[in-house]
Protein backbone atom coordinates (compact mmCIF):
# COMPACT_ATOMS: atom_id res chain seq x y z
CA UNK A 1 0.00 0.00 0.00
CA UNK A 2 0.96 3.36 -0.55
CA UNK A 3 0.44 7.03 -0.78
CA UNK A 4 -1.75 6.82 -4.17
CA UNK A 5 -4.15 3.87 -2.52
CA UNK A 6 -5.06 6.74 0.55
CA UNK A 7 -8.52 7.92 0.53
CA UNK A 8 -9.40 11.11 -1.15
CA UNK A 9 -10.56 14.40 0.95
CA UNK A 10 -12.66 14.01 3.11
CA UNK A 11 -14.90 16.15 5.17
CA UNK A 12 -13.08 16.84 8.75
CA UNK A 13 -16.32 14.79 10.49
CA UNK A 14 -14.87 11.79 8.31
CA UNK A 15 -11.46 12.14 9.65
CA UNK A 16 -10.70 9.04 11.54
CA UNK A 17 -7.39 8.06 12.62
CA UNK A 18 -6.50 4.77 10.94
CA UNK A 19 -2.82 2.66 11.03
CA UNK A 20 -1.29 2.65 7.63
CA UNK A 21 -0.08 -1.00 6.75
CA UNK A 22 4.01 -1.08 5.43
CA UNK A 23 5.26 -4.48 4.81
CA UNK A 24 3.97 -5.68 8.40
CA UNK A 25 4.23 -2.62 10.22
CA UNK A 26 1.80 0.04 11.61
CA UNK A 27 2.73 3.84 10.34
CA UNK A 28 0.51 6.60 11.51
CA UNK A 29 0.86 8.76 8.76
CA UNK A 30 -1.47 12.50 8.53
CA UNK A 31 -1.46 14.96 5.98
CA UNK A 32 -1.60 15.93 2.41
CA UNK A 33 -0.31 16.01 -0.91
CA UNK A 34 -1.16 17.66 -4.30
CA UNK A 35 -0.95 15.55 -7.54
CA UNK A 36 2.66 14.65 -9.25
CA UNK A 37 3.79 14.92 -5.83
CA UNK A 38 2.67 11.47 -4.13
CA UNK A 39 5.95 9.82 -4.36
CA UNK A 40 7.35 12.56 -1.51
CA UNK A 41 4.28 10.79 0.71
CA UNK A 42 5.52 7.27 -0.35
CA UNK A 43 8.75 7.89 0.54
CA UNK A 44 7.95 9.37 4.21
CA UNK A 45 6.25 6.73 5.07
CA UNK A 46 9.11 4.34 3.83
CA UNK A 47 11.35 6.10 6.06
CA UNK A 48 9.34 4.84 8.75
CA UNK A 49 9.63 1.57 7.39
CA UNK A 50 13.29 1.46 6.42
CA UNK A 51 15.20 4.77 8.03
CA UNK A 52 14.41 4.09 11.35
CA UNK A 53 11.91 7.35 11.66
CA UNK A 54 10.67 7.87 14.57
CA UNK A 55 8.63 11.40 14.20
CA UNK A 56 8.66 13.83 11.78
CA UNK A 57 7.24 16.20 9.46
CA UNK A 58 7.93 17.73 6.16
CA UNK A 59 6.38 20.61 4.03
CA UNK A 60 6.84 21.95 0.67
CA UNK A 61 5.44 25.30 -1.06
CA UNK A 62 5.84 25.60 -4.69
CA UNK A 63 4.80 29.09 -6.64
CA UNK A 64 2.84 30.02 -3.03
CA UNK A 65 0.64 26.90 -2.85
CA UNK A 66 1.64 24.22 -0.51
CA UNK A 67 1.61 20.89 -2.39
CA UNK A 68 2.83 18.38 0.47
CA UNK A 69 1.85 18.79 4.63
CA UNK A 70 3.10 15.64 6.13
CA UNK A 71 3.44 14.67 9.42
CA UNK A 72 4.02 10.99 11.52
CA UNK A 73 5.03 8.66 13.88
CA UNK A 74 5.10 9.59 17.58
CA UNK A 75 6.96 12.94 19.21
CA UNK A 76 7.87 11.09 22.25
CA UNK A 77 9.54 7.65 22.53
CA UNK A 78 8.55 6.60 25.79
CA UNK A 79 4.96 8.15 26.15
CA UNK A 80 3.82 7.20 22.21
CA UNK A 81 1.90 10.54 22.22
CA UNK A 82 1.33 10.50 18.34
CA UNK A 83 3.11 13.25 16.58
CA UNK A 84 0.37 16.04 15.36
CA UNK A 85 -0.09 18.93 12.74
CA UNK A 86 0.59 21.14 15.50
CA UNK A 87 3.65 19.22 17.59
CA UNK A 88 6.62 21.75 17.41
CA UNK A 89 10.11 20.35 17.54
CA UNK A 90 13.89 22.01 17.97
CA UNK A 91 15.48 22.44 14.55
CA UNK A 92 19.06 22.99 16.04
CA UNK A 93 21.15 24.82 12.92
CA UNK A 94 18.62 24.95 11.14
CA UNK A 95 17.34 28.08 13.12
CA UNK A 96 20.22 29.93 11.85
CA UNK A 97 18.04 30.26 8.03
CA UNK A 98 15.49 31.66 9.97
CA UNK A 99 18.04 33.86 12.04
CA UNK A 100 18.84 35.37 8.12
CA UNK A 101 15.75 35.64 6.82
CA UNK A 102 15.14 37.99 10.02
CA UNK A 103 18.60 39.93 9.06
CA UNK A 104 17.95 39.74 5.44
CA UNK A 105 14.06 42.04 6.15
CA UNK A 106 16.53 44.26 8.32
CA UNK A 107 18.56 44.58 4.98
CA UNK A 108 15.38 45.33 3.16
CA UNK A 109 14.26 48.02 5.09
CA UNK A 110 17.74 49.80 5.00
CA UNK A 111 18.64 49.19 8.56
CA UNK A 112 21.76 47.43 7.39
CA UNK A 113 24.23 46.88 4.77
CA UNK A 114 25.67 43.97 4.00
CA UNK A 115 29.02 45.54 2.81
CA UNK A 116 29.16 48.21 5.72
CA UNK A 117 31.38 47.80 8.82
CA UNK A 118 29.84 45.91 11.96
CA UNK A 119 31.17 48.48 14.01
CA UNK A 120 29.28 51.84 12.51
CA UNK A 121 26.32 50.23 13.99
CA UNK A 122 27.84 48.89 16.96
CA UNK A 123 30.89 50.46 17.87
CA UNK A 124 32.41 48.65 21.02
CA UNK A 125 32.46 45.36 18.16
CA UNK A 126 35.82 47.08 17.26
CA UNK A 127 37.77 46.02 19.83
CA UNK A 128 40.35 43.51 19.55
CA UNK A 129 41.21 44.16 15.89
CA UNK A 130 37.74 43.75 14.36
CA UNK A 131 37.47 47.22 13.19
CA UNK A 132 37.47 46.27 9.04
CA UNK A 133 34.91 43.00 9.74
CA UNK A 134 31.97 43.70 7.42
CA UNK A 135 28.37 42.00 7.51
CA UNK A 136 29.21 39.87 4.70
CA UNK A 137 31.96 38.36 6.29
CA UNK A 138 30.55 38.65 9.88
CA UNK A 139 27.13 36.30 8.30
CA UNK A 140 29.71 34.41 6.05
CA UNK A 141 31.47 32.98 8.45
CA UNK A 142 34.78 34.93 7.43
CA UNK A 143 34.95 37.10 10.80
CA UNK A 144 37.17 34.21 12.16
CA UNK A 145 34.77 34.76 15.41
CA UNK A 146 33.51 30.56 15.53
CA UNK A 147 34.00 30.30 19.14
CA UNK A 148 33.84 32.41 22.45
CA UNK A 149 36.67 32.66 25.06
CA UNK A 150 34.71 34.23 27.99
CA UNK A 151 32.25 31.79 30.00
CA UNK A 152 28.80 32.02 28.35
CA UNK A 153 25.73 29.81 29.88
CA UNK A 154 22.20 30.36 30.50
CA UNK A 155 22.30 33.39 32.52
CA UNK A 156 24.68 35.06 30.19
CA UNK A 157 22.66 34.47 27.45
CA UNK A 158 19.56 35.67 29.31
CA UNK A 159 21.74 39.11 30.25
CA UNK A 160 21.91 40.50 26.65
CA UNK A 161 24.10 43.76 27.88
CA UNK A 162 26.57 41.22 29.33
CA UNK A 163 26.70 38.51 26.71
CA UNK A 164 26.79 42.15 24.06
CA UNK A 165 30.45 42.99 26.07
CA UNK A 166 31.88 39.34 25.90
CA UNK A 167 31.26 39.52 22.05
CA UNK A 168 32.64 42.70 21.90
CA UNK A 169 35.58 41.66 23.88
CA UNK A 170 36.40 38.43 21.73
CA UNK A 171 39.78 38.34 19.71
CA UNK A 172 38.91 37.10 16.13
CA UNK A 173 41.20 33.96 14.95
CA UNK A 174 42.36 35.54 12.20
CA UNK A 175 41.74 38.87 9.41
CA UNK A 176 38.60 39.35 7.84
CA UNK A 177 38.06 37.44 4.96
CA UNK A 178 40.50 35.31 5.12
CA UNK A 179 39.09 31.84 5.91
CA UNK A 180 35.79 30.34 6.37
CA UNK A 181 35.12 28.53 9.78
CA UNK A 182 31.42 27.66 10.43
CA UNK A 183 30.06 27.82 14.02
CA UNK A 184 27.97 26.03 16.39
CA UNK A 185 25.82 29.02 18.47
CA UNK A 186 28.55 32.38 18.30
CA UNK A 187 26.82 33.43 14.67
CA UNK A 188 23.82 33.77 16.38
CA UNK A 189 24.79 36.25 19.52
CA UNK A 190 26.33 38.69 16.94
CA UNK A 191 23.50 38.52 14.72
CA UNK A 192 21.25 39.40 17.44
CA UNK A 193 23.06 42.63 19.09
CA UNK A 194 23.83 43.48 15.70
CA UNK A 195 19.89 44.02 14.85
CA UNK A 196 19.34 44.91 18.73
CA UNK A 197 22.04 47.94 18.01
CA UNK A 198 19.86 49.25 14.46
CA UNK A 199 16.16 47.89 15.11
CA UNK A 200 14.35 51.28 15.82
CA UNK A 201 12.52 49.52 18.54
CA UNK A 202 15.94 47.79 19.83
CA UNK A 203 14.25 44.28 20.13
CA UNK A 204 16.21 41.32 20.38
CA UNK A 205 16.39 39.11 16.55
CA UNK A 206 13.94 36.89 18.31
CA UNK A 207 11.29 38.92 18.94
CA UNK A 208 12.24 41.25 15.46
CA UNK A 209 11.31 37.56 13.81
CA UNK A 210 7.93 36.98 15.82
CA UNK A 211 6.18 40.82 14.79
CA UNK A 212 7.69 41.02 11.62
CA UNK A 213 8.26 37.19 9.83
CA UNK A 214 5.95 34.82 12.09
CA UNK A 215 3.19 36.65 12.81
CA UNK A 216 2.68 37.89 9.24
CA UNK A 217 3.05 34.85 7.94
CA UNK A 218 0.92 32.72 10.53
CA UNK A 219 3.75 30.46 11.10
CA UNK A 220 4.30 28.07 14.73
CA UNK A 221 8.31 29.42 14.39
CA UNK A 222 9.82 30.47 17.49
CA UNK A 223 13.74 31.85 17.92
CA UNK A 224 12.43 32.67 22.13
CA UNK A 225 9.75 29.85 22.63
CA UNK A 226 7.45 31.81 25.15
CA UNK A 227 6.04 30.13 28.19
CA UNK A 228 1.96 29.64 27.46
CA UNK A 229 2.93 27.08 24.72
CA UNK A 230 2.94 23.30 26.09
CA UNK A 231 5.07 20.66 26.45
CA UNK A 232 2.37 18.39 24.60
CA UNK A 233 3.01 20.64 21.93
CA UNK A 234 6.55 19.95 21.51
CA UNK A 235 8.50 17.15 20.62
CA UNK A 236 11.22 14.87 22.79
CA UNK A 237 14.72 15.07 20.98
CA UNK A 238 15.73 11.14 20.95
CA UNK A 239 19.72 11.00 20.86
CA UNK A 240 21.73 8.83 18.33
CA UNK A 241 21.95 5.55 19.58
CA UNK A 242 25.67 5.12 20.16
CA UNK A 243 25.52 2.13 18.03
CA UNK A 244 23.35 3.04 15.42
CA UNK A 245 26.45 5.44 15.03
CA UNK A 246 29.28 3.57 15.13
CA UNK A 247 26.99 1.55 12.07
CA UNK A 248 27.02 4.48 10.23
CA UNK A 249 30.98 5.66 10.98
CA UNK A 250 31.48 5.14 7.29
CA UNK A 251 29.37 8.06 5.97
CA UNK A 252 31.08 10.79 7.93
CA UNK A 253 34.31 12.10 6.66
CA UNK A 254 37.75 11.22 8.06
CA UNK A 255 38.68 15.10 8.74
CA UNK A 256 35.13 16.12 10.44
CA UNK A 257 35.77 12.32 12.85
CA UNK A 258 38.97 13.77 14.04
CA UNK A 259 38.18 16.97 14.24
CA UNK A 260 35.09 16.54 16.35
CA UNK A 261 37.21 14.16 18.48
CA UNK A 262 39.83 17.04 19.21
CA UNK A 263 39.14 18.78 22.24
CA UNK A 264 41.62 21.66 20.77
CA UNK A 265 39.82 22.07 17.45
CA UNK A 266 37.72 24.90 15.76
CA UNK A 267 34.74 22.84 15.99
CA UNK A 268 34.64 21.64 19.48
CA UNK A 269 35.85 24.95 20.50
CA UNK A 270 32.76 26.19 19.04
CA UNK A 271 30.08 23.46 20.52
CA UNK A 272 31.24 23.73 24.25
CA UNK A 273 30.81 27.61 25.26
CA UNK A 274 27.93 27.33 25.25
CA UNK A 275 27.14 23.87 24.03
CA UNK A 276 24.93 23.50 21.46
CA UNK A 277 22.40 21.41 23.83
CA UNK A 278 21.66 25.12 25.83
CA UNK A 279 18.34 24.85 24.19
CA UNK A 280 17.13 21.85 26.04
CA UNK A 281 15.39 21.68 29.25
CA UNK A 282 14.79 18.59 30.76
CA UNK A 283 11.64 20.14 32.89
CA UNK A 284 10.10 22.25 29.75
CA UNK A 285 11.40 20.10 27.12
CA UNK A 286 12.64 23.71 25.62
CA UNK A 287 14.09 26.44 27.66
CA UNK A 288 11.59 29.26 27.59
CA UNK A 289 12.46 32.82 27.20
CA UNK A 290 15.67 32.08 25.95
CA UNK A 291 17.23 33.18 22.85
CA UNK A 292 19.30 30.66 21.11
CA UNK A 293 19.29 32.19 17.37
CA UNK A 294 22.11 30.01 15.81
CA UNK A 295 20.47 26.82 17.51
CA UNK A 296 17.81 26.88 19.45
CA UNK A 297 14.09 27.48 16.94
CA UNK A 298 11.55 25.45 17.77
CA UNK A 299 8.60 25.47 15.27
CA UNK A 300 6.78 22.80 12.41
CA UNK A 301 8.14 22.05 9.49
CA UNK A 302 5.03 23.81 7.48
CA UNK A 303 6.54 27.25 8.88
CA UNK A 304 9.85 26.52 7.93
CA UNK A 305 8.80 25.88 4.32
CA UNK A 306 6.25 28.40 4.23
CA UNK A 307 9.15 31.00 5.16
CA UNK A 308 11.34 29.87 2.67
CA UNK A 309 8.28 29.94 -0.05
CA UNK A 310 7.44 33.42 0.70
CA UNK A 311 11.23 34.76 0.00
CA UNK A 312 11.21 32.49 -2.57
CA UNK A 313 8.45 34.16 -4.48
CA UNK A 314 9.50 37.33 -4.04
CA UNK A 315 8.92 38.26 0.04
CA UNK A 316 6.26 40.69 -1.52
CA UNK A 317 3.76 39.76 1.98
CA UNK A 318 6.63 41.34 3.88
CA UNK A 319 8.17 44.01 1.79
CA UNK A 320 11.18 42.58 1.05
CA UNK A 321 12.60 44.50 -1.61
CA UNK A 322 14.41 42.52 -4.67
CA UNK A 323 17.91 43.66 -4.10
CA UNK A 324 17.61 41.61 -0.90
CA UNK A 325 16.53 38.74 -2.68
CA UNK A 326 18.91 39.06 -5.86
CA UNK A 327 21.77 39.23 -3.08
CA UNK A 328 20.33 35.95 -1.17
CA UNK A 329 20.24 34.39 -4.63
CA UNK A 330 23.87 35.40 -5.54
CA UNK A 331 26.87 33.24 -5.54
CA UNK A 332 28.61 32.99 -2.41
CA UNK A 333 31.84 35.09 -2.52
CA UNK A 334 34.67 32.81 -1.19
CA UNK A 335 37.24 34.36 1.39
CA UNK A 336 40.75 34.53 0.21
CA UNK A 337 41.81 30.97 1.18
CA UNK A 338 38.68 29.63 -0.37
CA UNK A 339 35.52 27.72 0.83
CA UNK A 340 37.34 25.26 2.69
CA UNK A 341 35.46 25.43 6.24
CA UNK A 342 38.25 25.63 9.23
CA UNK A 343 35.59 23.74 11.45
CA UNK A 344 34.18 21.08 9.64
CA UNK A 345 37.31 20.29 7.84
CA UNK A 346 35.34 20.08 3.68
CA UNK A 347 34.42 22.18 1.32
CA UNK A 348 30.95 23.79 1.39
CA UNK A 349 29.50 27.78 0.63
CA UNK A 350 28.32 29.81 3.01
CA UNK A 351 26.57 33.15 2.66
CA UNK A 352 24.53 35.73 4.55
CA UNK A 353 23.90 33.06 6.87
CA UNK A 354 22.71 30.39 4.54
CA UNK A 355 24.81 27.89 3.08
CA UNK A 356 24.48 27.32 -1.02
CA UNK A 357 24.48 24.75 -2.70
CA UNK A 358 27.37 22.60 -2.35
CA UNK A 359 29.48 19.76 -0.89
CA UNK A 360 29.12 18.25 2.10
CA UNK A 361 25.64 16.20 1.20
CA UNK A 362 24.22 19.74 0.30
CA UNK A 363 22.99 19.29 -3.45
CA UNK A 364 19.97 21.19 -2.85
CA UNK A 365 18.08 23.06 -5.39
CA UNK A 366 19.43 25.63 -8.29
CA UNK A 367 22.50 27.75 -7.72
CA UNK A 368 20.08 30.68 -6.82
CA UNK A 369 18.62 28.72 -3.83
CA UNK A 370 19.65 29.04 -0.08
CA UNK A 371 18.64 26.99 2.90
CA UNK A 372 20.53 25.45 6.34
CA UNK A 373 20.84 21.96 7.87
CA UNK A 374 19.94 21.10 11.41
CA UNK A 375 21.79 18.63 13.75
CA UNK A 376 19.86 15.30 13.55
CA UNK A 377 18.63 15.41 10.18
CA UNK A 378 16.48 18.61 9.81
CA UNK A 379 17.06 20.63 6.57
CA UNK A 380 15.03 23.94 5.32
CA UNK A 381 15.68 25.83 2.13
CA UNK A 382 14.36 28.63 -0.60
CA UNK A 383 15.22 27.76 -4.21
CA UNK A 384 13.74 31.08 -5.84
CA UNK A 385 14.29 29.27 -9.58
CA UNK A 386 11.23 27.36 -9.31
CA UNK A 387 9.88 29.41 -6.62
CA UNK A 388 9.77 26.23 -3.80
CA UNK A 389 10.11 26.26 0.07
CA UNK A 390 11.03 22.91 1.60
CA UNK A 391 11.43 21.89 5.22
CA UNK A 392 11.90 18.53 6.85
CA UNK A 393 12.21 18.30 11.26
CA UNK A 394 12.53 15.03 13.25
CA UNK A 395 12.84 14.37 16.57
CA UNK A 396 15.04 10.90 15.97
CA UNK A 397 19.01 12.75 15.90
CA UNK A 398 20.79 11.49 12.70
CA UNK A 399 23.23 13.03 10.44
CA UNK A 400 23.21 16.76 9.71
CA UNK A 401 23.19 17.81 5.89
CA UNK A 402 23.42 14.00 4.54
CA UNK A 403 20.92 12.11 6.10
CA UNK A 404 19.23 8.87 4.36
CA UNK A 405 15.93 10.47 5.39
CA UNK A 406 15.84 13.91 4.50
CA UNK A 407 18.06 13.13 1.66
CA UNK A 408 15.34 10.75 0.29
CA UNK A 409 12.61 12.86 0.67
CA UNK A 410 14.46 15.91 -0.89
CA UNK A 411 15.17 13.40 -4.07
CA UNK A 412 11.59 12.82 -4.25
CA UNK A 413 10.89 16.41 -4.17
CA UNK A 414 12.90 17.53 -6.52
CA UNK A 415 12.17 14.68 -8.90
CA UNK A 416 8.39 15.88 -8.58
CA UNK A 417 9.27 19.22 -9.36
CA UNK A 418 10.99 18.10 -12.73
CA UNK A 419 7.75 16.68 -13.62
CA UNK A 420 5.86 19.46 -12.88
CA UNK A 421 4.71 21.60 -16.41
CA UNK A 422 7.21 24.31 -16.40
CA UNK A 423 6.39 27.85 -15.45
CA UNK A 424 8.55 31.03 -15.50
CA UNK A 425 11.31 31.99 -13.61
CA UNK A 426 10.99 33.98 -10.66
CA UNK A 427 10.82 37.80 -11.78
CA UNK A 428 8.84 39.27 -8.87
CA UNK A 429 5.37 38.49 -9.43
CA UNK A 430 3.84 34.44 -8.18
CA UNK A 431 2.34 32.56 -10.75
CA UNK A 432 -0.66 30.19 -9.32
CA UNK A 433 0.05 26.90 -9.97
CA UNK A 434 -2.36 24.76 -11.94
CA UNK A 435 -3.55 21.56 -10.31
CA UNK A 436 -6.78 19.19 -9.66
CA UNK A 437 -7.87 18.35 -5.99
CA UNK A 438 -4.96 17.40 -3.51
CA UNK A 439 -5.45 13.56 -1.81
CA UNK A 440 -5.39 13.51 2.27
CA UNK A 441 -2.83 11.17 3.77
CA UNK A 442 -5.22 10.08 6.71
CA UNK A 443 -3.08 7.52 8.28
Amino acid sequence: MNARDLPEAMEPADRERRALRLEGKHVAISGHVEPGFEAVADTFAENFVSRNELGAACSMYVDGAEVVDLWGGVRNRRTREPWQRDTMVIVWSATKGMSGLAIALAVSRGLLDYDERVCRYWPEFAQQGKDRITVRQLLSYQAGLFALDAPVDKRVIADLDRLAIILAQQKPEWAPGERQAYSMLSLGFYEGELLRRVDPLHRTLGQFFQDEIASPLGLDFYIRLPEEIPNSRLAQIEDVNPLQALLHLNRIPLRLLLTAINPRSPLRRSDRNPHSNVPLDPVHVYARNLEVPAGGGVGTARALARAYGVFATGGRELGLRQSTLQALMAPAVPPARGFFDESLKYEWQLSLGFVKPSGGGMQFGSPSAFGMPGWGGALAYADPEVGAGYAYVTNRMGTAGADPREMALRTAFHRALERQPKAPAFAGTVQPRQGGPHKEVLA
